[in-house]
C-alpha cells in the first residue's frame, strides 16, 4: 500500500504557530483549530536547552482538554519534524483523536513526553512562550484558553 501524500498533525505548542512550523516542514497548511480531550497541558518536557517545553499530558478526565492546531504535512517531510522534534529522545509519537472546530472527530498524529524527560519543576524560555501565545492567538483558540498560556511563569533560562 502506498504511503499517503499528507498526514494530519496534531501541534499544541511552539508548532502551533504557523511560522515556525514552515520553518521546520514547509509544506505544512492549517487545517484549523482543534481539541484534545483527556489531557492537560504541562510544560513539564525538558528541552535541550533545559527550559520546559509543552506537553500533552493525558489524565484520563473528559473535562481536561489541551487545543491546538491541526496540519496537513507532506509525508515526505514527516522526517523532519521527528528531527525537530527530537522523536526517539525526547518525545513518542502518538495517533489521538480531537475534536475539530465543525465538530468532526479526527485522526491525527502528535507528539507526547518521555516519561523520563518529565520535571514539574521546568519552566518555559519566554521566546518559547512566545511562540506558543503566538499559535494560539493566531488560530483563535479559546480566549480563556490563551488567557491561561498567559498566566504561565517563564524561566530566565
Amino acid at each position: 500500500m502506498a504511503e499517503a501524500p499528507t498526514y494530519t498533525y496534531f501541534a499544541y505548542g511552539s508548532n502551533m504557530s504557523s511560522e515556525r512550523l514552515r520553518q521546520r516542514t514547509p509544506s505544512a497548511r492549517p487545517l484549523g483549530r482543534a481539541r484534545l480531550r483527556a489531557h492537560r497541558l504541562r510544560w513539564h518536557k525538558r528541552g535541550r536547552d533545559g527550559s520546559g517545553k509543552c506537553d500533552a499530558a493525558f489524565t484520563g478526565r473528559r473535562e481536561d482538554a489541551v487545543w491546538g492546531v491541526l496540519y496537513a504535512i507532506d509525508s515526505a517531510e514527516k522526517r523532519l519534524l521527528d528531527a525537530a522534534e527530537g522523536l526517539g529522545v525526547g518525545y513518542g509519537e502518538k495517533d489521538v483523536q480531537v475534536v475539530a472546530a465543525d465538530g468532526a472527530v479526527v485522526v491525527a498524529r502528535t507528539y507526547e513526553s518521555k516519561p523520563a524527560m518529565r520535571d514539574g519543576a521546568l519552566r518555559p524560555l519566554p521566546a518559547y512562550k512566545r511562540h506558543v501565545l503566538a499559535g494560539a492567538r493566531e488560530h483563535g483558540l479559546p480566549k480563556d484558553y490563551v488567557a491561561a498560556l498567559e498566566k504561565v511563569e517563564t524561566s530566565d533560562g
